[in-house]
């Protein structure tokens, strides 16, 4: 069961795939010409409406892998939209525990929760040298209320993410530790392939630490875990990268 049941590079990169560096800081975010464009920007947008809204996406925006692009509390004045690269989002107890919260990948939007009271909830942070396309809050918004497309949209990406949150809970609630581990090997699979990059071998981003967070086990039973799948012929891992060799016994967890 995937983690983004929505048709939507993760805490990875794909070898196989063309160069996946961050493009250098430009004016104009250019939706037109983005390979991702299908995921964050409507669709059927008349060439008018989509020179309309790059106006509105006005900047891509290099974040360095470990940089903060915003934290709890900061204003919200802005939706970023990842164009390459990955991110995570953390929210940290009163006790300093972080916890991870999500994986945010090419064509993903983040900062959704701010629309609530006007500031940022979580932290992201980029797992690898990343850009992002910085889409202004007041003008996204007379957008939307201007263009029935981009409104729906916006539901759209609102929903999804809704989704995601609900079948995060369902595998922190009722899947053992190897599934939770099989189910977001799975899943980033999945999301690789949707966005044409090779779906059984990939660099995976995230820390043992931060997959344990993200699932609710600890560092030492993921590592064991992913020793146990490797011995078994389910995967193939050397440091960061993982090779899926069994698709069929992986989902079978």
């Amino acid at each position: 069961m995937p983690i983004d049941s929505e048709a939507t590079i993760p805490a990875v990169s794909a070898p196989r795939s063309a160069s996946s560096a961050p493009p250098p800081l430009r004016n104009a975010a250019h939706c037109s010409s983005c390979g991702l464009r299908h995921f964050c920007m409507p669709q059927g947008l008349s060439t008018h409406d989509t020179a309309r809204l790059e106006t509105v996406i006005n900047t891509a925006r290099m974040v360095k892998r470990g940089e903060v692009l915003f934290r709890p509390g900061d204003n919200f004045d802005a939706l970023y939209a990842i164009r390459s690269g990955s991110m995570k989002t953390t929210l940290t107890s009163a006790n300093g525990r972080e916890q991870v919260m999500g994986l945010h990948l090419g064509g993903d939007t983040i900062g959704l929760e701010a629309f609530d009271n006007g500031h940022q909830v979580c932290q992201a942070a980029a797992l690898e040298d990343s850009s992002v396309c910085v889409i202004p809050q007041k003008q996204f918004e007379r957008a939307c209320r201007e263009n029935a497309s981009i409104q729906r949209r916006l539901s759209q990406i609102m929903s999804a993410e809704l989704v995601r949150k609900s079948a995060q809970i369902l595998i922190l609630g009722t899947l053992r530790a190897d599934e939770r581990v099989a189910t977001l090997l799975l899943d980033v699979s999945a999301r690789l392939h949707r966005r044409g990059y090779a779906n059984d071998e990939f660099n995976l981003r995230l820390t043992r630490h931060d997959m344990g967070s993200l699932l609710g086990i600890t560092l030492e039973t993921v590592s064991r875990t992913l020793s146990r799948f490797q011995a078994n012929g389910l995967i193939e891992t050397r440091g960061k990268l993982i090779q899926i060799r069994d698709f069929n016994r992986l989902l079978a967890v």
